[in-house]
């Protein structure tokens, strides 16, 4: 990582060599601004001043550091990012390409660019008519913006292990193996707001829309303690793996994010999605899922503010020119309580789904979600799972919060198997840290299982680039 000391060296000391000429171009203008603002916060007068020159080392832009955690079983990356932003009259265009690898040699790069649609006159924004005082919102009600949003990518991951276990619910752990995989994604997705009628507007409606390309290559890991999954399975024990297909992927799903009251905020979403094999049919099939996410703010909508000032990562707030949210220096109560029901199946006439794209339950997944944490990570696999969680997160002192999980959940190899009987159960419980543009950090301890305990480091995923990302699963 000596060549990201180099690049951030060069930033801070920029200032010294810099001319602020009339006809300097934008380019050299955005690296000039930023080693001057990073030169200014890297004075190092006292010990906290070691965090204050560390948040625009990472979320600064045109250039900064990305950090996270990368899927179960791959360590913690970092890299760089370059970011920028351009606007027009009707449109928002922001773009960045970034790298980022671990000690262990996953690695992910990619180039991504959004584009929001900014009409003059946004559908559903009315101005009063004239003479007509103008009212205000009410203070717990945030609305979505109401633009369509476009974003295009081009992404590859490589991992160095991913747990397998055979498929279903009752697999065991003598079943244990690992397998490495590479991932290229090619694609675009749309969402689009819903505001032209005042109803719809209060349910913060949106629809959304995807097309993707996504072509897998799956190789054996040797030198783990457990065996490479070519020596314990086959095509019909783990579908696909002698061969890995590319395929075209749609997805169309619809989106309600209605505030009742002034504490209970409601996230429903329902997709389905179609992954089409052209060079071999037996490989197609379809997912449908539903996310039905309710969460009580202990305090009021607004006071509970991670919706909307710990979820903006620098990809989306400084590029646009905005500041960054700072870390927070005070005790602010916020506490919530949350209760998600999340069911997905497949559906296939002739074919299976490869064990790649079936998503797991167990520690974390693919995506780095936790679900049932004190298992192993990926522990249960199949085309259908239903997952019910239940949470509790309340702030401490200042970004520091404490976070309680239960989960209940189960994966099943036919839509017929799914239900509410035989469900897996797990405890999770730990610390948070919430501090402005940084993404969360969470360190939970899982039990529960019959399988032991669990513990879980994660580091959110804002400083990767977050929401504008595909999912891999």
């Amino acid at each position: 990582m000596r060549w990201i000391a180099i690049v951030l060296l060069s930033l801070i000391s920029a200032p010294m060599f810099a001319q602020n000429s009339q006809d300097e171009s934008w380019f050299h203008a955005d690296f000039r601004r930023e080693g001057e603002r990073i030169h200014d916060a890297c004075r190092f007068y006292s010990f906290m001043s070691v965090g204050y020159c560390a948040y625009p080392l990472f979320t600064d832009h045109p250039m900064h550091i990305v950090a996270g955690s990368m899927p179960p079983q791959n360590g913690f990356g970092l890299g760089l990012a370059y970011v920028a932003t351009r606007n027009t009259d009707n449109w928002r265009l922001s773009w960045n390409v970034d790298a980022i690898g671990t000690t262990s040699g996953t690695w992910r790069a990619g180039g991504y660019l959004k584009l929001i649609h900014t009409p003059v006159e946004p559908i559903g924004v009315h101005k009063p008519s004239a003479g007509a005082p103008e009212k205000k919102p009410k203070k717990h009600v945030i609305q979505e913006h109401p633009f369509t949003v476009f974003n295009l990518y081009a992404q590859a991951i490589s991992l160095d292990k991913l747990n397998y276990f055979g498929l279903g619910n009752d697999t065991s752990l003598a079943g244990a193996s690992v397998f490495g995989m590479t991932q290229t994604i090619v694609g675009a997705n749309v969402t689009k707001p819903v505001f032209e009628l005042p109803a719809l507007s209060k349910l913060n409606l949106s629809l959304f829309g995807e097309m993707n390309g996504r072509f897998v290559n799956i190789r054996g890991e040797g030198g783990q303690s457990v065996p490479t999954i070519q020596l314990l399975y086959d095509d019909v024990t783990a579908p696909g793996l002698s061969h890995q297909p590319g395929f075209l992927q749609f997805g169309e799903g619809v989106r309600i994010k209605p505030v009742i009251g002034d504490h209970l905020e409601l996230n429903y979403a329902g997709s389905l999605q179609q992954f089409v094999a052209p060079s071999s049919s037996q490989n197609t099939f379809e997912r449908w899922t539903v996310d039905l996410n309710h969460t009580f703010y202990l305090y009021g909508y607004t006071q509970s503010g991670p919706k909307t000032t710990t979820m903006t990562g620098p990809n989306e707030c400084a590029p646009s020119g905005e500041k960054c949210p700072e870390i927070p220096r005070s005790r602010n109560l916020n506490g919530s309580i949350g209760v998600r029901l999340l069911l997905s199946e497949s559906m296939n006439s002739v074919s299976k789904v490869p064990f790649y794209f079936q998503p797991t339950l167990g520690g974390q997944d693919i995506d780095s979600s936790l679900t049932l944490g004190s298992y192993r990570d990926y522990r249960f696999r199949a085309p259908n799972f239903l997952l019910l969680q239940e949470s509790f997160e309340h702030s401490i002192w200042g970004p520091f919060g404490a976070k309680f999980m239960a989960d209940q959940g189960r994966v099943a190899l036919t839509r017929s198997d799914v239900g509410f009987s035989h469900l897996k159960h797990s405890f999770a419980a730990g610390l948070t840290l919430r501090a402005g543009a940084f993404p969360m950090v969470s360190l939970m301890f899982a039990w529960g299982g019959s399988e032991g305990h669990h513990n879980i480091l994660n580091m959110g995923s804002s400083l990767l680039g977050g929401g504008s990302r595909p999912p891999l699963d």
